[in-house]
């Protein structure tokens, strides 16, 4: 089984946290987005992963050593592709070429999920959905009595089903479904401008390729602040139960409220710490109230009371502000 994770985008809507590192790689809880989205979708198939490919940007080595380190750590052979115009999805898959071969899983580095089943992977393709009660936001499926999709439509205005993409696709075959892709760059076929895959599987369809479904329990969005503060407390949820707090942090005169994350060598003082908190390593915590919110490494805060906030890496901050959403690097006293 391989996987391929397009994630060249410039991650605006998270800004300015994507400024120094592409949004996969924010870390939740301990993990960046992009190794928890591989770990989950290991999960759910039967199969070993023997390769993922990443589809990138520009996003320099150091990035992409930790992609080929995430993919090592699955038992799997990373590999880096470049996806240099943002021509749409179809192009970025087909960016990854070489991998369209045998059984393919395409996911994309924005969305986690929690599923309890075990993917078929005898059928043709799978396209994982969720219900969702605003269909009009998404590209949503029909589905017939047998439960296989009859047709694709992208952000109806009219209500045709709630069953929506959450961007996780499987192939039974690969060398198939980049022929399709290969079709629609050669003739030119766009939709809004770009190069988009449901184009791709609205023809598999046609030529008789049966697509079902796969539903997840929970789609987690990483779009935005919010959502990704969300998302976070949900990881934590999901995760009470294991030991998140490290060995050795230094804790003075503080209270945790579980669940949280402290990474190693972390230091809490005079202060009080979640539910819904994760502080990343080296951090200092000092006389401080944090609650649903995320600070990332190397980070010193002072006299502050936050909620629902993202804080980045190296930053330094003294002050009372309630709802923040703080990039790398910055002072603010």
């Amino acid at each position: 089984m391989k996987i391929i994770i397009p994630m060249a985008g410039m991650g605006k809507r998270m800004r300015p946290h994507t400024l120094t590192i592409p949004k996969p790689l924010i870390s939740l809880a301990g993990k960046s987005i992009v190794q928890r989205l591989v770990e989950e979708i290991a999960g759910v198939i039967p199969d070993k992963i023997d390769e993922i490919g990443f589809v990138i940007g520009n996003f320099g080595r150091e990035t992409e050593e930790e992609l080929l380190s995430i993919a090592a750590r699955t038992g799997a052979k990373g590999k880096i592709f470049y996806q240099h115009q943002p021509l749409g999805t179809a192009h970025a898959i087909l960016c990854a070429d070489e991998m369209l071969s045998g059984k393919v899983i395409i996911a994309y580095a924005d969305t986690l999920f929690k599923a309890d089943f075990e993917m078929d992977d005898s059928k043709d393709g799978i396209i994982w959905v969720q219900k969702v009660d605003n269909p009009e936001s998404f590209g949503v499926v029909e589905l017939n009595q047998e439960g296989n999709i009859t047709a694709f439509h992208e952000k109806p205005r009219q209500f045709i089903s709630d069953m929506a993409i959450i961007g996780i696709y499987y192939f039974r075959d690969g060398d198939y479904l980049k022929n399709e892709l290969q079709y629609l760059i050669d003739k030119g076929i766009k939709t809004g401008g770009e190069f988009g895959i449901t184009d791709a599987l609205q023809n598999m369809m046609h030529k008789g390729t049966r697509f079902s479904t796969d539903t997840v329990t929970e789609w987690l969005d990483c779009g935005n602040k919010d959502a990704t503060v969300f998302t976070h407390q949900r990881i934590l949820e999901y995760h009470r139960n294991e030991k998140l707090i490290a060995g050795n942090v230094e804790i003075h005169d503080s209270i945790i409220i579980e669940p949280c994350y402290i990474g190693p060598n972390a230091k809490l003082l005079n202060s009080v710490i979640g539910p819904y908190v994760s502080i990343g390593d080296n951090s200092i915590i000092d006389h401080c109230v944090i609650e649903n919110s995320v600070v990332q490494k190397h980070t010193s805060m002072k006299n502050m009371v936050v909620n629902n906030s993202m804080i980045g890496h190296h930053v330094d901050i003294q002050r009372n502000p309630e709802d923040l959403s703080v990039g790398d690097f910055n002072q603010i006293r």
